[in-house]
């Protein structure tokens, strides 16, 4: 619930969509004129996001009953881009999240390392299924892989026990709007940049290329190894029976 008695809830008055807006663009230039380097989030189409990376993302979130009843507040103001900077690095997902007060709420969601055994069998998976890093970029593997990467258990997306989150806002709630529309934010955001997905996991983008690569090195070398069926055997009877050579 907004109390709207100066502690830094959100007040009675709800903003419309166009006032969040119009508020959160001049935010991001008041900022931008102190030399704060903003990644804001902007909806371009009906949904808030567009791919395979992008709905698994937000679909991972809303399986989970500990996000399911609260994740859906987030919706509003990502559409609303209240979202006005998002950052994400090993671990660690940052942002800066517009509500009615004057100054944005800071959202700060840690996520822990994955373990050694799964990290490896990402790396395995990925690199054995795709074949490129391009291709796993656009989306562009087997369902198989697909629906192993999203698997609750051994998959790539966090859980909600490997999750932590915090709002600078002063509302009690566990998954408050402003995280549930930076949550939602990420989606997006992994519609034009899904390899921070494996940024935010810890996964050496790296170590997929290489690989990649040497998977690739083996089997042109080994193709290479391998007779050509337009090389002739010049034995005497494939010579005779060609050219009439004795």
């Amino acid at each position: 619930m907004s109390y709207g008695y100066g502690y830094g809830y959100d007040s009675f008055t709800r903003l419309s969509m166009d006032e969040l807006r119009s508020k959160a663009h001049r935010t991001i230039a008041e900022l931008s004129k102190k030399g704060d380097e903003l990644e804001p989030v902007v909806i371009t189409g009906r949904k808030i996001t567009a791919t395979w990376w992008g709905d698994a993302w937000c679909n991972n979130l809303e399986r989970y009953a500990d996000y399911a009843n609260r994740i859906d507040r987030g919706k509003r103001y990502v559409r609303a881009e209240c979202v006005i900077d998002l950052k994400i690095a090993p671990g660690q997902i940052t942002a800066l999240v517009i509500g009615t007060r004057k100054t944005p709420y800071k959202i700060d969601v840690s996520v822990k390392p994955m373990s050694k055994e799964l990290y490896q069998d990402i790396i395995n998976r990925c690199s054995a299924r795709a074949a490129s890093l391009e291709a796993l970029a656009a989306g562009d593997f087997p369902e198989e892989l697909k629906e192993q990467l999203f698997a609750k258990n051994n998959g790539i997306f966090p859980s909600p026990k490997e999750i932590s989150l915090k709002c600078s806002c002063p509302d009690g709630a566990y998954l408050c709007k402003h995280i549930a529309a930076a949550l939602y934010a990420v989606g997006s955001k992994l519609d034009t940049e899904p390899l921070l997905l494996f940024t935010l996991r810890g996964i050496d983008t790296g170590a997929l290329i290489k690989r990649t690569v040497e998977e690739k090195l083996s089997a042109m070398l080994a193709n290479a190894n391998k007779p050509s069926p337009r090389i002739l055997d010049a034995n005497q009877e494939q010579l005779t029976t060609l050219f009439g050579v004795l």
